[in-house]
């Protein structure tokens, strides 16, 4: 990238009418795109004026622009939008072009969560009515083709990456009944590990991606100050009413609210599958410890370690279901992972291949078309419990496929994210369930106080 002083041609860009908005020079970029230069106008337009105006004048300069495309304050950036949208690769950039836009405002709002609402503001601009978009437009060709762009935009993954992120900064009251009939998106906020699959889109920048971790660190934490809370109360309570009255009980406590969509009795259950001995005398952290110890050598065989994980995988199947099928059809499937390998020794790339590979099978195996059938016939057929709990076997003794597991779940999050949550109960408890047992296991919360009570 050129120095914009450096030579007399890029002087005379910089003198070019429109080369100034709001004191802001072109950047000039040689042998880019032919609308780089009115891009970063716009960027550097509204970077000036986030920093000046207030949400409200923001979002009618974005209304007036971006969806009007009248009426606008400068008028010179008209011609420049013009010049965007008519371009030949509009159909393909415009899209990038919009959601990088909304993000200059977004990120500037995000970092004052008292700003937030003005978020959700801006990006329900994009639902209004087609009719009131389309009235007086078509004669004119500029406005027509904003509106075609447009609709490309409401239809893309950024769109949608924007839609979920209102979700995330809605502040709405959660429902405590995962029952409720509400669309499954409502709940994304819920779920942090599911963020930077579901909240980061294939153009984000660097700021967009920070925003997402940052939030998503922020409701991690949150939710594990207030999982243990609830957990200390209720092991309390369960004390006190050993001496006390129920009234007196609650006299004495304060109460603390369930911070899941789980009953209390569904709550018990998932503690104790995760925190308590669930293969013997053996929690899962430890039987994880306990194969990776066996199998630690350099000198094992791949194919060797193939049925030593297989047998270490079997435990967490229902013994009545893994025999009818399911059984054979996972040995086979290790079997025909990487059978080239057979005979080399076990190395990381092998374990995590094979790991990633059995997540495919055992969660969904693709994104465009998610065939999720040997999911939901474990969860039908042993429960959500015993089902996660063959994943977490797969993320202890190998750290590296965590995110590939999130990402799977985020597919299937994606895939349902417009049902209704009482069409895909199960689907809930899953997530529900699935967050305590990453929270246990690699969060910073401590339960293990918990393990007598199981």
């Amino acid at each position: 990238m050129k120095n914009w002083t450096s030579t007399e041609s890029e002087k005379t860009v910089e003198q070019t009418p429109l080369a100034k908005v709001n004191g802001v020079r072109r950047e000039y970029l040689h042998n880019y795109h032919d609308c780089y230069l009115e891009e970063q106008l716009i960027y550097q337009h509204l970077l000036h004026l986030v920093q000046m105006e207030s949400p409200d004048q923001m979002i009618e300069r974005f209304r007036s622009l971006f969806i009007e495309r009248s009426n606008y304050p400068e008028p010179e950036i008209i011609p420049i939008l013009d010049k965007i949208t008519a371009s030949k690769t509009a159909t393909e950039d415009f899209k990038f072009f919009l959601n990088r836009c909304c993000h200059i405002l977004i990120n500037r709002w995000y970092i004052q969560p008292y700003l937030h609402h003005n978020i959700v503001n801006l990006i329900n601009l994009f639902d209004l009515p087609s009719n009131t978009l389309g009235v007086g437009s078509f004669r004119f060709r500029e406005i027509r083709r904003l509106r075609e762009l447009l609709k490309i935009f409401i239809n893309s993954e950024q769109y949608v990456v924007l839609r979920r992120f209102m979700q995330l900064v809605s502040q709405k009251p959660q429902l405590n009944n995962r029952k409720e009939k509400q669309p499954l998106v409502n709940l994304i906020s819920r779920y942090p590990y599911l963020y930077e699959h579901c909240l980061i889109s294939e153009d984000s920048t660097f700021e967009q991606q920070e925003t997402v971790r940052n939030f998503q660190a922020q409701v991690q934490k949150k939710f594990e100050i207030d999982l243990s809370q609830y957990v200390t109360y209720k092991v309390r309570r369960v004390q006190i009413l050993k001496k006390v009255s129920p009234s007196e009980a609650n006299r004495i406590l304060r109460p603390v609210n369930n911070p899941t969509l789980l009953t209390d009795g569904d709550l018990y259950s998932t503690l104790k599958q995760f925190i308590g001995n669930t293969e013997g005398n053996h929690t899962y952290q430890e039987r994880a410890q306990q194969f990776l110890k066996y199998n630690s050598s350099a000198t094992t065989k791949f194919h060797d370690f193939k049925d030593d994980l297989y047998e270490y995988l079997i435990p967490s199947v229902d013994s009545k279901y893994g025999k009818r099928q399911f059984n054979q059809r996972l040995y086979s499937y290790l079997q025909n992972t990487l059978p080239d390998a057979d005979d080399l020794n076990t190395s990381e790339f092998l374990v995590v291949r094979t790991c990633s590979q059995l997540l495919n099978f055992l969660v969904v195996n693709s994104q465009a078309s998610p065939q999720h059938s040997t999911f939901l016939d474990l969860i039908s057929n042993q429960g959500s419990l015993p089902t996660i709990g063959l994943l977490l076997k797969l993320v202890l003794i190998c750290h590296k496929v965590k995110p590939y597991l999130e990402k799977r779940l985020a597919i299937l999050f994606n895939h349902y994210e417009n049902a209704t949550t009482d069409a895909i109960d199960w689907l809930v408890a899953t997530l529900e369930q699935l967050n305590i047992a990453m929270s246990i296991h690699f969060g910073d919360i401590d339960l293990s106080f918990f393990r007598k009570f199981c």
